[in-house]
């Protein structure tokens, strides 16, 4: 497969994309203004049990208590089996009390008024290892198919494994040296000593473990040999990447490309034009039918509509044939979109059972190339099919929008940091189809005082990187969502003049 990296550095934020044989698979966004928590360990306070919900609530330190589920306790000595039985396994009891302290990893971001959710089972991720601290066992990522890698593998983590803690070898790790890998491994287990060091000076709720962000987390599952080009826009992420490949001892040969042309990166790739379809509800398939894909509280639902499609055969095997294209696309869809949780899709319906577990078969062979954690079950005889999608971050919707105002929350806009760069980009081609290099930017109140007060360094260096001089104008007549150009000489509006952006709203 031909895996393919692109890294923009925005304004405020970071666009990671993975093009796999020619076509975007992952979209990530950075973002400066919001905190990745997944990942980091924190020493909490217990604020109170709840023997019914089979939950406990922790303070980390957020605005919003923690969620810790009975299920996500491994300390044996916390747990207490009861005789009380639900439907599918028993209940257990734990030994905890308000105001206890105790160690929690973060496994899913705050989500609207929810908190965290946390686990006491601690892992750190490295390069090549997870560590796992309060386990024993070597494990070797499913995803590694070579026996004999997998057996070498595990002989290696024998020799280096301390007592008391175990390990989970990752699929990149495939091939590597016992000196890189043990290297990972000392590297890991500093880390644990570090944050067990921090933990036993301070007072809880502390942050103890700050796990890496979206874009170094990125790189780190991501970048390996077979890797075919990554290319980067940005001389600091350049740089690291550099550093990163030297330190893993990676053969990447002429992969690494830094991008220096003025069109934006995202833009001259033609991923800046895919990752706004994501916004929308409707995704069209090559046949001419679609998907409809909508996001409620509980889960996400997915819903398979023949639309312009003309079938030369009959019904049940024209609906085969749409039902099989439409399991492509949505778990593309689902990768791209980020979307998680319990899933429902609904399929056209198929008489034959043979038919729906063909389509059930595709599902999950191209769930495969999914890095999250997925669970599929067949498709029942209404055409619908069941999954769940581990969640580990924001939905793309979430990451480039933002809760509008005037319709109370019921609809979106771009968000102030997309804003900014799509500014960024008005402004790069501008400069290359005019000469007068002063300027006034119109914008809603709230964000232009975002931009001088809270962004005064992305400020300047907008004018410093396309050699403009900007002044930043209130205009309570634009909504937060939108900007507007004039040049300083006169008051005429350019903003829809320049180029691609005719006509843009």
């Amino acid at each position: 497969m031909k895996k393919e990296i692109y890294i923009s550095k925005g304004v405020g934020e970071t666009r990671i994309a993975v093009k796999e044989n020619g076509k975007l698979a992952e979209l990530h966004v950075d973002k400066q203004s919001q905190v990745k928590t997944v990942g980091n360990i924190y020493k909490g306070i217990v604020e109170n049990v709840i023997p019914g919900m089979q939950a406990a609530f922790v303070n980390i330190g957020q605005d919003v208590n923690a969620f810790l589920p009975f299920s996500e306790i491994s300390d044996s000595e916390l747990i207490v089996e009861t005789n009380k039985k639900t439907q599918n396994s028993k209940e257990v009891g734990v030994l905890l009390q308000p105001g206890q302290e105790i160690m929690v990893q973060v496994i899913k971001e705050p989500f609207d008024k929810k908190g965290a959710r946390v686990t006491t089972d601690l892992s750190i991720a490295g390069r090549f290892i997870v560590l796992v601290p309060k386990s024993k066992y070597i494990g070797v990522s499913k995803k590694m198919r070579d026996k004999f890698e997998r057996r070498r593998l595990k002989k290696i983590a024998m020799e280096i494994k301390k007592p008391g803690l175990g390990m989970i070898l990752r699929t990149v790790a495939e091939g590597k040296t016992d000196s890189q890998i043990e290297n990972d491994y000392k590297m890991l287990i500093k880390k644990y000593n570090d944050l067990l060091n921090k933990a036993e000076k301070n007072k809880a709720p502390k942050l103890v473990h700050n796990d890496l962000k979206v874009t170094s987390s990125v790189l780190r599952d991501l970048i390996s040999e077979k890797v075919e080009k990554i290319i980067v826009d940005s001389t600091e992420d350049y740089k690291r990447i550099q550093k990163m490949v030297k330190e893993d001892a990676l053969n990447i040969g002429d992969a690494l490309e830094h991008y220096r042309k003025r069109e934006p990166l995202f833009k001259a790739s033609g991923i800046d034009n895919t990752m706004m379809k994501l916004l929308r509800k409707k995704a069209w398939l090559k046949s001419g039918a679609y998907l409809i894909i909508e996001r409620t509280e509980a889960m996400v639902v997915v819903d398979v509509n023949s639309g312009k499609f003309v079938g030369k055969k009959g019904h049940e095997e024209n609906s085969l044939k749409i039902n099989l294209e439409a399991a492509k696309e949505i778990c593309a869809q689902l990768r791209l979109r980020h979307l998680s949780g319990l899933v429902l899709i609904d399929f056209i319906d198929m008489v034959k059972p043979e038919n729906r577990k063909k389509v059930f078969l595709e599902m999950k062979k191209e769930l495969r190339k999914d890095r999250a954690k997925v669970a599929v079950a067949e498709i029942s005889e209404f055409g619908v099919l069941e999954m769940t999608r581990e969640r580990t971050g924001l939905s793309i919707i979430d990451s480039l929008t933002e809760c509008c105002e005037v319709c109370n929350g019921t609809g979106r806009i771009i968000s102030r940091d997309t804003l900014l760069t799509r500014i960024d980009y008005w402004l790069r081609d501008y400069k290359k189809q005019n000469r007068d290099l002063r300027l006034k930017l119109y914008l809603h109140p709230e964000l232009s005082d975002y931009l001088k007060k809270e962004k005064t360094r992305d400020y300047i260096r907008l004018m410093w990187k396309n050699f403009i001089y900007l002044k930043v104008v209130n205009d309570n007549t634009m909504y937060k969502n939108q900007f507007r150009f004039t040049k300083m000489s006169d008051s005429k509006d350019i903003t829809h003049e320049i180029g691609t952006w005719k006509g843009h709203n």
